[in-house]
């Protein structure tokens, strides 16, 4: 599915909280031990510039310190999210910007802390010369507040009339506030024709949408009068917040509508009509990140076109080209999807298919062959790995032709169709750069995998016209094949050009294609783990860090 407007998106991930320790720090102190400090920084994707996010506290006298300030980060699945803790010893006197008060430093991605066995990981310090700077460990955890889900029904009394035949066709409109004082609209009820005391159909909204975790925070709800031109008339308005609506649900909440117009300029003005807050109750749902630090692994399968319509890699003009200054588009998308998603994938061993080549020495044409020619275990070892096979199979092999995807679709769907206990989820992701030869069997194969716990990520490479492939990116009408309908959506197309940054920047480019295809990924995972009724299991016992040894006085 591709991304809706804006009120999608504007809704933050959700909100981790990052705890840290350090062991067997270095001893800087001459007359008793260090005296620890951590601080956080995180990059920005645009301009690389490493910013100082926050700090923790000091703790006086010790080398294995458990610090209390935990580190609050907004969380996007799809997103490098780079973060370096840097570790100095504090003394009262001085600043932390002296190079002899630096302990050591350690650089990760977010994903990595998520994706690492409970969501805890440790890290070797590293950055002082020639000295052992002992370790830190990271654990990340969800604030509880994001996975809470609000439902609420309103109904409304003696609104404006405004329509001049009729009475009116009433609708609500939310928004939340944002810091800057500015509003994000969240959620629209569906309208109710011709009427000025319209009951609405319950709905549900995550808690976060609404307020982003703060309970105080202003929600505005503007009343419309719904035309069909598009210009709906304005009745009124009235804001709220989460705490006060939450509060409904031992007692029925009135709001007057008020029209600010309409009030400055008749005297006896009371209100534009009233909204009732029905029912408002509120559940806890499992979220992506239950999922992974219970120990779903994500396993990334690539798939890559190596038909004759790439042109010769020989040559510039190839979209395979393999120049020695810069990635061609197909190494760019698959290292801007594999760099993220490796973090979830524990054993970071990643099968890789190359289709439509003649493979050596006969010449056989195969539409699913091991990029690192062993048909016994095709694995790579990290994206490096993928990337290093890829570039080997282009020396090897001829592209030919044509363009199948059922045979590599079936061959991961085969392995996805093995575990469907939840601890697997399989995303296969497939770059071409044009037209698809066998589009019934490929249907097929997709409606068949929707059952699976797997997704399809394509990426359309190159100037072809890729029609065909918004039909299986199945977003506005379902993919079916012989009559059966695929059971979710689990397919996401992009074309690749849509992301090419203009000024060349190939780091924004893969920055950007990442988020677009990846966004969608936690959604398809809930959604079949909700289909199957799959329970997140409780993440791994903390395996204790060894005790540090009692530090002699």
């Amino acid at each position: 599915m591709s991304l809706g407007g804006a009120s999608e998106r504007s809704v933050p991930a959700t909100k981790i909280e990052i705890t840290v320790s350090c062991r067997n720090l270095l001893d800087l102190d001459t007359f008793s031990k260090s005296d620890p400090m951590v601080v956080l920084y995180t990059q920005s994707r645009a301009s690389q510039e490493w910013r100082e996010f926050g700090r923790t506290e000091v703790i006086d006298n010790t080398l294995n310190p458990d610090f209390v300030r935990k580190f609050v980060l907004d969380y996007f699945f799809e997103e490098k999210q780079n973060l370096r803790f840097d570790v100095y010893n504090v003394d009262s006197k001085t600043n932390i910007s002296k190079p002899k008060d630096f302990l050591g430093q350690a650089f990760l991605a977010l994903g990595e802390v998520i994706g690492g066995q409970g969501s805890r990981v440790e890290r070797t310090l590293t950055g002082v010369p020639g000295k052992k700077c002992g370790t830190i460990l990271l654990t990340a955890e969800e604030l509880s507040n994001c996975r809470d889900i609000a439902t609420m029904q309103l109904c409304a009394n003696k609104l404006d009339k405004k329509d001049f035949f009729g009475k009116s066709d009433p609708f609500l409109v939310f928004y939340r506030s944002n810091e800057d004082g500015t509003f994000t609209i969240c959620h629209k009820t569906e309208v109710v024709k011709n009427t000025l005391n319209p009951v609405w159909q319950p709905f549900s909204i995550p808690v976060r949408a609404l307020c982003n975790g703060d309970y105080d925070r202003t929600v505005k709800i503007d009343v419309y009068d719904w035309d069909r031109d598009g210009s709906h008339d304005f009745i009124g308005e009235f804001t709220t917040s989460y705490r006060e609506l939450s509060k409904a649900q031992n007692q029925f909440t009135v709001y007057e509508v008020l029209n600010p117009r309409k009030k400055c300029k008749k005297k006896k003005y009371v209100n534009s009509g009233t909204v009732t807050l029905l029912s408002f109750s509120v559940d806890s749902e499992f979220t992506f990140v239950d999922y992974i630090k219970g120990g779903t692994q994500l396993n990334f399968t690539v798939a890559i076109d190596f038909t004759a319509s790439n042109g010769n890699p020989l040559q510039p003009t190839s979209l395979h080209y393999m120049s020695p200054y810069q990635l061609s588009a197909y190494a760019m998308a698959l290292k801007a999807v594999g760099e993220i998603i490796q973090d979830y994938d524990s054993d970071k061993l990643f099968p890789a298919y190359g289709f439509g080549a003649k493979l050596p020495p006969e010449g056989r044409i195969s539409h699913q062959f091991p990029l690192n020619n062993n048909d016994e275990d095709p694995n790579c070892v990290g994206i490096e790995g993928v990337l290093e096979s890829y570039f080997q199979s282009l020396r090897t092999v001829q592209l030919y032709g044509p363009t199948y995807f059922a045979p590599v679709i079936n061959q991961v769907a085969r392995a996805a169709a093995k575990i469907s206990d939840g601890s697997q989820y399989y995303v296969l992701l497939i770059i071409t750069d044009g037209v698809i030869s066998d589009m019934t069997q490929t249907k097929e194969a997709i409606v068949s995998a929707s059952s699976l716990p797997m997704s399809i990520i394509i990426v359309g490479v190159g100037p072809a016209m890729f029609e065909a492939m918004e039909e299986l990116d199945g977003d506005d009408v379902r993919v079916s094949s012989r009559g059966r309908y695929a059971e979710r959506d689990i397919v996401q197309f992009v074309p690749f050009r849509d992301y090419v940054d203009r000024s060349g920047n190939q780091v924004l480019s893969m920055a950007r294609l990442a988020k677009d295809v990846l966004a969608e990924i936690p959604e398809q995972l809930l959604s079949y783990m909700r289909t199957r009724d799959i329970q997140p299991r409780p993440p791994p016992p903390a395996n204790p860090s060894p005790t540090p040894a009692p530090e002699q006085p």
